[in-house]
């Protein structure tokens, strides 16, 4: 007998089938996921849109079954039957799929670094500070990714230097090419009329808006979105991923992590086309540099230390911070905000579900940090609010690198920063309530006086930090630090 094959919904590539054409596939829809959690309604509709396009094509190979929960489907399709299934991406799941007799975990697929094999790369590091330039040069090295001979392509590894350039002086946007955007169809139109009917129920619940679906929900569209950056957006990329600017959220970046993270795209071939275009003379050397960073970096870096550092690395907090987020934040109340880049990104999240790298980390994730929000409490608004994210990608970036809770086992210092970085980096500080460089007053700059508050409340740990001391030696030069602290204790949680 054939033994079926289960997909989770982001294992919807062909490099998750199982071995062998005829193999029957089983997809379970389970409407608990959306029942516990407060989901961006853009994300549930890609994550089902995905699933049921996937169905489609399988066509008789699959049993789709929607019920309440993976249990109950997975019995509905095999009753007790043995079925094999890739390690998923969370512990959650993996506990669920462990917990079945019937199943039979496989290893894990959509990476290009095997547990055991970065176990080993750790174990020779000592398995202390495992940093991810080093990790990032030994995939590099050991894929062959980028490289001619035993050397870095280009003759750096790293071209993050020439990679944070502020955005062209006056320009509303970076005039690159459009992105990749698909068109919905029939399955699109099912799955917005199921979610309208959940909500009408009272069953689920969902924040933000899902206007046409902006991201790739089949493996036909993913390599249309692949190609486009490849072929018209990577050239320009580099230089400005750091780089912010109101009227072009989306600038030269890929916009492929929600199709790598569906498993829609296998990393490698993400990373050998972009490879491809620079060895054909297409992009220059500093950009796909950039894009294999991110991919072949810091993704694979993030999904290892997801599973490195156990479970109980999600709780970490050395900060000890407890503020609850506030109502406005959760509700994507990007209209309650008058700091102009909190406000512009709080939106990109409502509207779209999605932001680049920038405004997650400095703009969002740093106003969090500066105002000490309970950092598990953070981690969930970012897995639920996001199309791309899920538990693997939001532990790591969250709570190592945006909120600092584990005390820098991920990270060497703190990433946060005063309104000087925004306004350096964007076009955000022009027609702002606040103006940059004020720390006090009515046009304080949040940023800016949360930033230094931030130095103060933390200052006996972070004054041991070699990267951190001459920040917070500043604090002494600050002849208005009463008035500064004063000001943030009043701003308590109401929006800026």
């Amino acid at each position: 007998m054939t033994v079926p094959h289960w997909l989770f919904g982001d294992q919807l590539g062909p490099h998750f089938a199982a071995s062998g054409a005829g193999v029957p596939v089983v997809m379970v829809e389970a409407r608990s996921v959306f029942r516990r959690r407060r989901f961006h309604r853009a994300k549930a509709h890609l994550v089902l849109s995905a699933m049921r396009h996937r169905a489609a094509e399988l066509g008789d190979r699959v049993r789709y079954v929607r019920a309440e929960t993976y249990r109950e489907g997975l019995r509905t399709a095999v009753g007790d039957g043995p079925v094999t299934v890739h390690h998923p991406t969370s512990y959650a799941a993996l506990r669920l799929v462990r917990s079945l007799p019937s199943v039979t975990v496989l290893p894990a697929r959509g990476f290009l670094v095997p547990h055991d094999d970065f176990r080993a790369w750790a174990g020779g590091h000592g398995g202390q500070r495992l940093r991810q330039e080093d990790f990032y040069r030994w995939v590099r090295r050991s894929h062959g990714l980028l490289m001619d001979g035993d050397r870095p392509a280009g003759g750096r590894w790293n071209h993050d230097r020439d990679n944070r350039e502020p955005p062209p002086k006056g320009a509303r946007t970076l005039g690159a090419p459009p992105p990749y955007r698909p068109r919905e169809d029939g399955i699109d139109e099912e799955v917005r009329h199921d979610l309208d009917r959940w909500e009408r129920e009272g069953s689920v619940s969902f924040v933000g808006r899902d206007g046409p679906r902006r991201f790739p929900a089949s493996r036909r569209e993913a390599l249309a979105a692949l190609r486009r950056f490849v072929g018209h957006r990577l050239a320009g990329f580099g230089p400005h991923e750091d780089a912010m600017l109101a009227g072009d959220p989306v600038m030269s970046h890929s916009l492929l992590s929600s199709s790598l993270n569906l498993g829609l795209l296998d990393p490698a071939e993400c990373v050998e086309r972009a490879e491809d275009a620079w060895r054909a003379g297409r992009a220059p050397v500093g950009s796909v540099e950039g894009f294999v960073r991110q991919v072949a970096g810091w993704r694979e870096y993030v999904w290892q230390l997801y599973w490195y550092f156990g479970e109980d690395y999600r709780r970490s907090n050395v900060l000890r911070h407890r503020e609850p987020l506030p109502r406005w934040f959760l509700e994507l109340d990007a209209d309650a905000v008058r700091a102009r880049c909190l406000g512009t990104a709080l939106a990109q999240v409502r509207d779209t579900g999605w932001t680049h790298h920038i405004p997650r980390l400095m703009v969002l994730g740093g106003y969090a940090l500066q105002r000490g929000w309970d950092p598990q409490a953070v981690t969930d608004w970012f897995h639920r609010c996001f199309v791309d994210a899920y538990d693997w990608v939001m532990v790591p970036n969250v709570v190592g690198m945006s909120q600092y809770a584990d005390g820098g086992r991920m990270t060497t210092k703190p990433y946060t920063s005063g309104g000087a970085y925004v306004n350096r980096m964007s076009d955000l500080c022009g027609g702002c309530a606040y103006r940059p460089g004020d720390r006090v007053g009515e046009r304080a700059c949040p940023y800016t006086a949360g930033y230094w508050a931030f130095l103060h409340r933390h200052r006996a740990r972070l004054e041991r930090n070699p990267r951190m001391a001459q920040p917070v030696r500043g604090l002494d030069r600050l002849a208005d630090l009463a008035e500064l602290l004063r000001g943030e204790a009043q701003r308590g949680g109401d929006p800026p």
